[in-house]
C-alpha cells in the first residue's frame, strides 16, 4: 500500500464546495496507478469561510480518502513542526508539497523559508528515512502581479527550493521539484487570483503527476 500525503496551505486543503486538487490527484491514481495506495493525514476537513475555521466536510466529491496536512494561512513555518509525528502515525511513503506563498506574504522572507525547508526535510526524514517527496514552486499570485517586492521574494525563494531540492535529494529519500502547473492563468485558474477553481485543481494536481511519472516511474501522463 502506497501511502501519499498532501501537505500545503489554502490551495490544498480547499474550500467548502470544492473538490480541492488532492480529489484530482486521487481520480487520476486510481486511472493509472497499478497497485494499492491511498491518500493519509491527520486532517479531513475542508475550510469553511462562513466560520472561518477549517470545520467542513462539504466536498464537491465526498466519495475519496480526505485526509490530508493543509490548513488555511499555514505554510513551511507551520508544518517543519507538523511534519514528523504526521508521518510518523500515518506512514506516509510520499509527501505532495505545495507550500510557501503564505510564508512570504506574512511570516519569513525568501531565505528563512527555505532554511524551513531544510527543518522540514530533516524532521521527515528523521520519522521515516525513506520518504519520498515530491515539491511544487510558489505558484504567483494576483499580489506578485501588483507588489514588486513580493514578486521577487516569490521568485528568489523559487530559486533558493530549486537549490534545496537539488542538494537534498538522496537514493535513499528522493527529493523531486515539480514544474510549475503548465499554462498557469490567474484569470482562467482561479476564482480570486490565487485559489484554484476546477481548472487549476487540475493543473495543480497535473503538476505533481508528472513529476513522479517522469521523476520515478509511478502513475502515468495526467489527463483531465
Amino acid at each position: 500500500m502506497l501511502r501519499f500525503m498532501s501537505v500545503g496551505d489554502s490551495m490544498t486543503i480547499g474550500s467548502a464546495g470544492e473538490h480541492t486538487w488532492r480529489h484530482r490527484m486521487w481520480q487520476h491514481l486510481c486511472a493509472t496507478y497499478g497497485g494499492p495506495f491511498t491518500l493519509v493525514g491527520p486532517r479531513e476537513t475542508l475550510y469553511d469561510k462562513t466560520a472561518d475555521a477549517p470545520t467542513s466536510y462539504a466536498y464537491a466529491d465526498p466519495d475519496f480518502p480526505r485526509a490530508h496536512l493543509a490548513g488555511w494561512g499555514e505554510g513551511w513555518l507551520h508544518m517543519a513542526p507538523l511534519i514528523g509525528d504526521a508521518v510518523r502515525e500515518t506512514r506516509a511513503d510520499v509527501l505532495l508539497v505545495s507550500l510557501g506563498l503564505i510564508d512570504l506574504g506574512f511570516y519569513t522572507n525568501a531565505e528563512q523559508t527555505a532554511e524551513n525547508v531544510h527543518a522540514f526535510v530533516a524532521a521527515a526524514r528523521e520519522a521515516k528515512p525513506r520518504v519520498r517527496m515530491v515539491v511544487l514552486p510558489v505558484i504567483p499570485n494576483v499580489r506578485a502581479q501588483q507588489d514588486a517586492p513580493f514578486a521577487e521574494q516569490v521568485s528568489r525563494f523559487n530559486e533558493l527550493l530549486a537549490k534545496a531540492v537539488a542538494d537534498l535529494d538522496t537514493a535513499r529519500s528522493p527529493l523531486l521539484l515539480a514544474s510549475p502547473p503548465a499554462a498557469w492563468d490567474i484569470h482562467r485558474d482561479t476564482y480570486d487570483g490565487t485559489h484554484p477553481n476546477a481548472s487549476g485543481e487540475h493543473r495543480i494536481a497535473g503538476a505533481f503527476a508528472e513529476a513522479m511519472w517522469q521523476g520515478w516511474g509511478v502513475g502515468g501522463e495526467y489527463g483531465a
